[in-house]
């Protein structure tokens, strides 16, 4: 596999880096097999406390550098990262693809939002602004600026092993902070390859060791990084269990926290919706990932008029679904990560048929010869009901449950009515259904789509949600502030002292 040799990528991997250096570590080394083939693509060393500590300082030394070059510098440093991602994107779309399971088309797709991310950032760079305000005193002027925070770490999951690193650390970097990054164990060889791309742009340029600070390794490591109070953001993405485990812990040193987690979420197909459009959207969103995207479409809550058609033209499109092998351009769908994986999918079809359910199609593991790894999974749909408890949970597997409603506001209900609250969608061609769907009292998701799936948001717009989705916002508008400090200015120009408020202070 050639793809690994363009990436640096070798049998056996140091697992801690401050950019061009690289450490070995003594904590347990990491092995990543594919869930493609099931083989062992290679291994990986895992940070111990003392190099953990050393990564750590080489990052508070580069930070007292790095804040101080000009944010545009710091965004040039940035652009050109995103030349070397257009350079790498066939060979790391295909690490992605491989260590993790997606198809390739999405494993590209996910290097294309790197690239992207990239883009805009760079376009931040230059407008990392305050405001400036009048004061009530003569002669002072008030205005607030914007600062970097410092260490900004970074904890992030295996169905996007690259893409949300660098939603944080690209725009972490141009708003003057340094990025500790602990990828996903299941998935460290696709952070070793970013690491490797972003050193060789930073020895160019001439960017301080530091920077870039990757972590590989396990529970232990994501816990240093959530207690340690040299790190001042902790940005977190994984299972709403994980999140109010590393919440708790930062809340407790009173550092900050971005956290982006699970997801349960819905497109309401109303009578009035582009049938055509609706199934694309609901199918793409089902199954892309294999249903291990914290935006896959989970529950497609339909109405009543028009839920046979609907339920029949979902049958025909999984008929002629490919699932195999996901860098084969010819399949749709891929692996799971693991067999934990597998053996949640299972109990999930188990809880749906306890709780009363059906499947209008049925799902199950596949076997036989190119299904080796045991990863491989029928997508399937459930006919439930909303208060089932199964379906309220989220399931990193692609099982879609089909909900009746007979009302809007029944559905909007139904869309609602689960403890998550990333993203949503309604399929409709009537305006005041689609207002209504976007209004206050419409979705309560971070995310609300019209004829648009709940899959595939864009970089321009924040991301994230709301309630067990942890109300974290990362990647477009306004989310660098998440990276900074706000700080408050006013200067008095004048030969008095007045007070604010009107105070008398005479001595």
């Amino acid at each position: 596999m050639e793809f690994l040799k363009h990436l640096s990528i070798q049998p056996h991997n140091p697992g801690v880096s401050t950019g061009t250096k690289w450490f070995e570590g003594a904590g347990a080394r990491l092995s990543s097999y594919s869930p493609v083939d099931g083989k062992l693509i290679a291994t990986t060393g895992a940070a111990d406390r003392e190099t953990y500590d050393q990564a750590i300082a080489q990052a508070r030394q580069a930070f007292a550098v790095w804040r101080n070059w000009p944010a545009p510098r710091r965004g040039e440093v940035v652009r050109r990262i995103g030349e070397s991602l257009r350079a790498h994107k066939d060979d790391l779309g295909k690490l992605v693809s491989y260590e993790m399971g997606k198809s390739l088309q999405e494993g590209w797709g996910e290097v294309q939002e790197m690239i992207d991310i990239c883009d805009l950032a760079v376009g931040m760079s230059r407008q990392l602004h305050g405001l400036t305000m009048h004061s009530e005193r003569a002669a002072h002027r008030m205005y607030e600026q914007w600062h970097p925070l410092g260490i900004v770490g970074i904890i992030s999951a295996f169905n996007f092993p690259v893409a949300v690193w660098s939603w944080n650390a690209m725009i972490a970097w141009v708003c003057g902070d340094v990025c500790v990054w602990k990828p996903s164990e299941k998935t460290p060889l696709s952070a070793i390859a970013c690491q490797h791309i972003a050193a060789g742009v930073f020895k160019e340029m001439g960017v301080p060791e530091g920077v870039s600070v990757l972590v590989n390794g396990g529970l232990d490591v994501g816990q240093w990084l959530a207690a340690d109070t040299r790190i001042p953001l902790v940005s977190a993405t994984g299972s709403t269990r994980m999140g109010k485990a590393v919440g708790t812990t930062v809340a407790t040193r009173l550092g900050r926290s971005l956290l982006e987690l699970g997801g349960n979420n819905a497109i309401i197909i109303t009578e009035n919706a582009d049938l055509d459009i609706a199934i694309r959207a609901a199918v793409f969103g089902a199954v892309g990932t294999a249903g291990q995207r914290c935006t896959t479409t989970r529950r497609l809550i339909v109405h009543e008029n028009v839920y046979d058609a609907v339920l029949s033209r979902l049958r025909n499109a999984y008929a002629h679904l490919h699932i195999g092998d996901p860098l084969d351009p010819a399949n749709h769908v891929g692996p799971l990560i693991d067999k934990d994986a597998v053996t949640n999918y299972l109990s999930a079809l188990d809880a749906v048929r306890a709780a009363g359910g059906s499947f209008a199609v049925e799902g199950g593991v596949l076997s036989g010869p190119g299904y080796e790894s045991g990863c491989y999974v029928k997508p399937c749909i459930a006919e439930a009901r909303n208060d089932f408890d199964i379906v309220q949970h989220e399931t990193f597997a692609p099982i879609l449950y089909l909900i009746r409603f007979k009302t809007l506001e029944e559905a909007i209900a139904f869309q609602n009515d689960v403890p998550q609250g990333l993203s949503s969608s309604i399929m409709t061609l009537n305006l005041r259904e689609a207002e209504r769907f976007l209004s206050a009292a419409g979705s309560d998701c971070g995310i609300a789509n019209v004829n648009i799936g709940t899959s595939g948001a864009e970089i321009g717009g924040a991301f994230g949600g709301e309630k067990e989705t942890g109300g974290g916002r990362e990647s477009g508008s306004d989310a660098w502030k998440a990276y900074m400090r706000r700080q408050t200015n006013t200067i008095n120009y004048d030969t008095q002292l007045p007070l604010a408020q009107g105070i008398k202070f005479d001595i």
